[in-house]
C-alpha cells in the first residue's frame, strides 16, 4: 500500500508507542453509565474518545475486541433500539463513549429526533472529545447515513478517523475498490483525519494499531 495516496492506511506504530497502547487496555475497562440527557454526562476530566456507526457495522464486537471484554459493549440486532451514550472507563484518564448505531429504520421518527438532538449536543459540548472513530462496514464503504454523521462531525468541529471493520469478510478483490470509494468520500469532509485504520475484531487486524492511537492522544 503506499503512502502517497490521500488517506493512507495507518502503519504500525513503533514498539515504545504499542507498549502505551497495551498498558492502556491491559488495565481495568469499566461500563460507567449509559446517558439519555446532557446532563447525565460524568465530568470531562478524561482524555475522551467516541465510536459512531450505522447499526450491525460491528461497533460493539470492536470495542469489546479492543478492551478484551467480551460482553463489555452489548450488541442488539434491532436497528437503533438502544437509545443512550455509553461511557466506559479505561485506566485511570481515558473515556470510551459508545454512541448508538444510527440508521433508524425500526425506531419511531420522535426517538430518532430525540437521539439526533442529543448527539448534536454531546458532539458540539465536549471539550475533552479528542476524538471520534467513525466506523464503517469494509465490505461495503461509505454510505448516505455515514455522511450525515460525517457532515455533523465537520460541523461540530470534531476530528474523526475512519475505521473500516470486518476486513476479514471483505473479497480481495473488492479491497481496493472500496478503499477508493471511502477515500473519495472522506476527501469531501474537513474534519477528516488523515489516515484509515483497518480492523477485523475476529481477527484482531489493525487493533494494536487503534489501541496506540487511543493511548497516545493528548
Amino acid at each position: 500500500m503506499t503512502q502517497e495516496l490521500p488517506f493512507p492506511i495507518a502503519e504500525i506504530p513503533d514498539e515504545l508507542s504499542r507498549e502505551r497502547g497495551r498498558l492502556l487496555f491491559a488495565g481495568e475497562t469499566e461500563f460507567l453509565k449509559g446517558v439519555v440527557a446532557m446532563d447525565g454526562l460524568p465530568p470531562d476530566d478524561r482524555i475522551e474518545v467516541c465510536f459512531a456507526g450505522r447499526s450491525n457495522v460491528g461497533k460493539s464486537s470492536l470495542i469489546n475486541a479492543l478492551t478484551g471484554r467480551k460482553g463489555l459493549a452489548r450488541a442488539s440486532n434491532t436497528p437503533g433500539r438502544t437509545q443512550e451514550i455509553n461511557f466506559f472507563t479505561a485506566g485511570e484518564e481515558h473515556y470510551l463513549v459508545d454512541l448508538p448505531g444510527y440508521g433508524f429504520a425500526n425506531a419511531p421518527v420522535a426517538v430518532v429526533q430525540k437521539w439526533q438532538a442529543l448527539l448534536k449536543q454531546y458532539l458540539s459540548g465536549r471539550t475533552n472529545l479528542r476524538r471520534a472513530f467513525v466506523l464503517i462496514d469494509h465490505r461495503h464503504g461509505v454510505k448516505s447515513v455515514d455522511e450525515e454523521i460525517m457532515t455533523l462531525l465537520d460541523k461540530s468541529a470534531v476530528t474523526f478517523q475512519c475505521v473500516l471493520t470486518k476486513a476479514d469478510k471483505v473479497k480481495a478483490t473488492d479491497r481496493e475498490k472500496v478503499l477508493a470509494q471511502v477515500r473519495k468520500a472522506l476527501s469531501k469532509h474537513p474534519a477528516a483525519f488523515p489516515e484509515i485504520v483497518v480492523t477485523s475484531s475476529e481477527k484482531g487486524d489493525g487493533l494494536e494499531t487503534l489501541r496506540t492511537i487511543i493511548a497516545t492522544l493528548v
